[in-house]
């Protein structure tokens, strides 16, 4: 075997191709976008080499057939934050069903993160945000992925496992249908808090883009800001968030709660984009593009995800977020089901409280991830994630 660094074009196209071989008899997998794999390891289109460094590798058998792929990087702004270790990570992780492949592709990028001061690695995750290709699936292996979410065959767990990679967090994302009943407790309280004058919940609106922006700060701060591990967010911060989600959104799927006009609660969510990227294999050339467009103006897309949610400490556990869910479900029903699916982002469980708070409105728990930890020394006490408080 022979492991080659991705250096040129034509081995960073052998890198993307990888994976249609690998997972030409899984159905439910979804391919992601060539350009978003790429937009990973290149300065200019990946802030974290500001303050990092990532590689990658191709794996090549005795008949120069490629049969793994790999990469491996450093964040040193996260290498030592809240770790008994610096700590670099690998992912893009794809291979044939060879553990001796698997273990060339693991075993380079261990020596090559050592070689620069790494006492340990985590996998598979991305050089970039938790909430883009972070975790190995593990469980829902019949459900497809949502956007930018990884998907594997299930013999990758036992590459890492085997390799010693041990369990630093699991990952839950939870699901419903659109018009599943509520709890009897919990819908009773947010009927309660639907029937209260003082409450009332709204979806976004367009035109008044940059208030609803200075409610989502708002409210975020609030909510979120007070958790360990969470900063406080900007108003440039947020201003930059909606302006991404700008291109995708759907104000009837953005929901804010009020209490006395003043904002008190959200429930972001996008359309599932994949949905409609399944069409285009790949490419937004000028043909993906058309495909992406004819696609979504016919409403093929039936499904939405939840990014984030958020309700104020003096609001939690009054029923305002069944509140939230229950307008939720008549915007959507007086829209003739627009959607019927709904997924959320991966909770940590290292996020108890929020795993409740979200279990509380009628979710099943659709798929598991987890993120692996590898100590080079493995005689070193291994700790997982600490729990949020």
């Amino acid at each position: 075997m022979k492991l080659i660094e991705v250096t040129d074009h034509k081995r960073a196209r052998e890198f993307i191709k990888l994976p249609l071989r690998i997972y030409k008899d899984f159905t439910s997998w979804i391919r992601p976008l060539d350009r978003d794999v790429e937009h990973v390891f290149h300065p200019e289109t990946n802030k974290y080499f500001r303050h990092g460094e990532c590689t990658r590798w191709i794996l090549e058998n005795d008949q120069g057939e490629i049969i793994g792929r790999v990469a491996a990087f450093i964040n040193r702004k996260t290498a030592n934050k809240d770790n008994d270790q610096p700590t670099g990570g690998m992912g893009f992780f794809e291979c044939v069903n060879d553990q001796k492949a698997a273990f060339t592709l693991f075993d380079q990028c261990k020596n090559w993160l050592a070689e620069r001061g790494m006492e340990a690695m985590d996998g598979p995750i991305n050089f970039g945000e938790r909430n883009e290709w972070w975790g190995l699936l593990v469980e829902g292996y019949e459900r497809e992925p949502n956007y930018q979410m990884n998907y594997n065959p299930p013999y990758y767990v036992d590459f890492f496992e085997t390799y010693g990679f041990k369990t630093y967090f699991e990952q839950y994302t939870f699901g419903r249908k659109v018009k599943d009943q509520l709890s009897p407790k919990l819908h009773e309280k947010a009927e309660r808090i639907s029937r209260n004058p003082n409450y009332r919940f709204t979806t976004l609106d367009r035109k008044k883009l940059d208030k609803f922006t200075e409610y989502f700060f708002t409210i975020y701060n609030k909510a979120w800001s007070s958790h360990k591990g969470v900063p406080a967010l900007s108003m440039q911060q947020a201003k930059l968030v909606m302006k991404q989600l700008k291109p995708i959104l759907d104000p009837d799927i953005m929901y804010f709660g009020f209490y006395e006009d003043e904002p008190v609660a959200f429930f972001i969510c996008i359309p599932e984009v994949n949905q409609i990227f399944k069409h285009v294999d790949g490419k937004l050339d000028l043909v993906g593009k058309l495909k992406f467009l004819y696609h979504k103006w016919h409403k093929k897309n039936r499904k939405f995800t939840g990014i984030v949610f958020g309700i104020i400490p003096e609001h939690q556990g009054k029923g305002v977020e069944g509140a939230i869910i229950l307008y939720a479900r008549r915007v959507l029903g007086d829209l003739n089901d627009k959607y019927v699916d709904f997924e959320m982002n991966w909770i940590g469980d290292f996020n108890p409280k929020m795993i409740h708070m979200v279990e509380q409105v009628g979710v099943s728990r659709y798929k598991v991830h987890k993120t692996y930890r590898k100590l080079f020394d493995e005689s070193k006490l291994f700790r997982r994630h600490s729990i949020m408080n």
